[in-house]
């Protein structure tokens, strides 16, 4: 099967699915993105995501991985997808490439709003230290300006990916294996109440009892950490304690890829005061990869 083929496969997936909460897929703004990495397309796992808030609205996302030997910076830049303006989101991933060990890259695009993100994955067994990301030249300096709120919660050695959001120019660190107790009501809570974020609601905080990870939004911008989410993984989404909304659950219920494989489910606040959630499901999963090995709450349920 040609290259071109296969892009045209995904972009029809990408059409297809994004047709089914109602949002049009314009081919001149996907298929820039899928051309400029044709070559790492056919091997990479390939995921939608979708979300309940308002800044999300009308827009669908498209993400997949991309191997460690490929810079998917400067492939962005060279085929247009991002203009630098000095901001110093456009020297973060460079200054991580030459203090930390990087086992894959993803990135993330809009369908309406274009290029995105671009994810950083740690090797699994290679967390890194806030320290070391601290002191990047680049790292925005409200990590610096509340890591003991990190350290003080056992997170401090457990940073696990880093993505770089250049349209919005924050930056987030996602963090896995984290102490049980932080999925705990009361610590969830106070978590919120730490960082001056409004109080969850109690479907949130059941749904915070089952995360396996958690990640936390930083800006240039400001001094406070913007938001923290809580990460699910399950295969099925619409039993959890969650307002998923009837556009999500028509998705679930009619998307026709990756029917069999796990979803991730991440639940946010945001400062405003705004309670959302964000579906990712799979076009293309991979079994023995990362992912895979993230815990299910589906698994605990059958051990228990």
């Amino acid at each position: 099967m040609s290259g071109t083929t296969q892009l045209a496969e995904l972009f029809a997936g990408v059409e297809e699915s994004a047709g089914l909460i109602d949002v049009a897929c314009p081919r001149e703004t996907v298929w820039p993105v899928l051309e400029a990495y044709e070559d790492v397309i056919p091997q990479a796992i390939i995921a939608f995501r979708v979300a309940t808030n308002a800044h999300h609205e009308g827009e669908f996302d498209c993400r997949f991985t991309i191997p460690h030997h490929l810079d998917p910076y400067v492939r962005a830049r060279s085929h247009g997808l991002i203009t630098e303006t000095g901001h110093p989101a456009e020297s973060l991933l460079s200054d991580i490439q030459q203090h930390c060990p990087i086992d894959s890259y993803g990135i993330d695009f809009g369908i309406v709003g274009g290029f995105r993100k671009i994810w950083v994955y740690f090797p699994g067994d290679d967390p890194q230290s806030l320290t070391k990301l601290r002191d990047l030249p680049s790292m925005p300096p409200s990590l610096a300006q509340n890591f003991a709120f990190f350290a003080d919660r056992g997170l401090d050695e457990k940073a696990d990916v880093v993505a770089i959001d250049y349209r919005n120019g924050t930056a987030n660190l996602y963090f896995t294996g984290f102490p049980e107790h932080l999925r705990r009501p009361a610590s969830v809570l106070e978590m919120h109440h730490a960082l001056g974020l409004p109080a969850p609601s109690e479907q949130m905080l059941r749904f915070c009892e089952n995360a396996f990870g958690l990640y936390a939004t930083l800006s240039w911008n400001s001094p406070n950490v913007e938001r923290i989410a809580f990460s699910v993984k399950t295969h099925d989404p619409l039993s959890l304690p969650a307002r998923l909304g009837p556009k999500i659950e028509h998705f679930l219920k009619s998307v026709p890829y990756g029917t069999g494989d796990p979803k991730m489910v991440y639940a946010a606040m945001t400062s405003s005061g705004e309670e959302y959630y964000k579906l990712q499901s799979y076009y293309r999963f991979r079994t023995r990869s990362r992912l895979d090995q993230m815990p299910s709450i589906d698994h605990a349920a059958s051990v228990a």
